[in-house]
């Protein structure tokens, strides 16, 4: 195989002929043994110093679908492979809120990370209601209910790992490629944005996303000991028109080329999205490219 970007790594044949001899050499090593010893030969580490072990992991499964090489059998079902497919499904008052955005403020908004019972209530909520349904979260992330004065469930929305590369956004940033690299763990991706259906309350998703543009800087920082610098979302433009990212002062940058990660051969097609940034300091560019 040519040298090619695969989970943020460079790997070419060098890479493939030692995973090669890892397997040769070592044939009672499970798939999760083989990931970690990759790992620290690679010394492949994020910013805080722990091994990208989910990283691997995904960088050998694809490596064996291409048939370049040949996995351990699996010694039992993936705790992750499951962990999103049967979420519980919560009902919850489906009444018709309709009112003006005063009537319901304050919100609540907060995180729902180490709360068992508000995860399944973020979990029910996504996969009934979000059109993309809920996804295994890899990385860091920041997961987020909103509820209206009085409590009632107004929505939810979830950060986490930012696009690898993007032309419209990179190009905004202005940074090289190494650059990149270095930099995206400062970035994070507002992958789900949910109002619930029956709330039709004019202002409030822009109002949401200003308060969640305004705290989750500090929520990083307090989860995991860094500052992000950047938030970025794509919005399908079969379905939406982003007027709520443009109305809480979201920059639009460009779009998509209608094409996935995983499209080696310019042959996947996929809907085409916009792509809007949220810059969270005036020297975020310096600070993305340091």
């Amino acid at each position: 195989m040519k040298e090619e970007i695969i989970q943020g790594r460079r790997v070419g044949p060098a890479e493939i002929g030692l995973i090669r001899e890892l397997l040769c050499k070592h044939k009672d090593w499970n798939r999760s043994r083989l990931s970690r010893e990759l790992c620290e030969l690679w010394a492949w580490r994020d910013h805080t110093g722990r091994l990208k072990d989910m990283a691997s992991r995904t960088l050998l499964l694809k490596l064996e679908r291409r048939g370049l090489i040949s996995l351990p059998p699996r010694q039992g079902v993936s705790p992750n492979a499951k962990r999103n497919r049967s979420p519980v499904l919560i009902e919850h008052d489906r009444r018709e809120i309709k009112s003006d955005l005063r009537e319901l403020l304050p919100l609540s908004v907060y995180t729902v990370d180490g709360n068992a019972e508000a995860l399944k209530i973020f979990k029910s909520l996504i996969a009934q209601h979000h059109y993309l349904g809920l996804r295994n979260t890899v990385g860091q992330n920041m997961k987020y209910l909103i509820r209206a004065r009085g409590g009632r469930l107004l929505g939810a929305a979830l950060f986490g790992s930012p696009a690898w590369k993007t032309k419209p956004r990179d190009v905004f940033i202005g940074w090289n490629v190494r650059q990149r690299e270095a930099g995206l763990w400062r970035i994070t991706n507002n992958t789900r944005f949910l109002i619930l259906p029956w709330v039709r309350v004019d202002n409030l998703a822009s109002h949401i996303l200003s308060r969640l543009c305004s705290r989750i800087d500090s929520d990083w920082q307090a989860k995991y000991g860094h500052r992000i610098h950047l938030l970025e979302t794509f919005v399908d433009r079969d379905r939406f028109r982003g007027v709520c990212y443009q109305a809480s002062n979201w920059v639009r940058v460009g779009q998509t080329q209608g094409r996935t990660r995983n499209d080696r051969y310019n042959s996947i097609q996929v809907a085409i999205k916009d792509v809007y940034l949220y810059p969270l300091s005036r020297n975020f560019r310096r600070e993305l490219m340091a």
